[in-house]
């Protein structure tokens, strides 16, 4: 979870939790559902980074042809590993915050719900 602004309307606007002891129990089973979604989300997204990371260095390895070609005196797969990898860590990076922010979305819908 994200800590609110403490400038914006939402922060200010969202009720704080009930601390009694009547909505204690679905507030918990709602943040260890975030917790356990919020997880699972990171290691799928780790996961996937990992497989593609290996998939991009498998392809640099098994082909030969990018250690013979240079480009400013430097090997071209020396060049796609330096490169190549951070699109691919920003991209799964962007998505994992967009499919967490979705996350957290969807749990201030349930908890904000009349």
């Amino acid at each position: 979870m994200t800590a609110p602004r403490t400038g914006s309307a939402a922060a200010s606007a969202r009720p704080l939790p009930a601390r009694d002891g009547a909505s204690s129990e679905p507030a918990s089973v709602y943040v260890r559902s975030l917790i356990r979604s919020q997880l699972r989300l990171g290691v799928t997204y780790a996961l996937g980074f990992v497989g593609a990371t290996t998939v991009f260095v498998l392809a640099i390895v098994l082909t030969p042809v990018l250690d013979e070609t240079f480009v400013w005196g430097v090997p071209l797969s020396w060049l796609l590993l330096a490169v190549g990898v951070y699109p691919l860590a920003i991209t799964v990076g962007v998505l994992y915050a967009r499919a967490a922010a979705r996350n957290e979305a969807r749990y201030r819908a349930l908890t904000e719900a009349p």
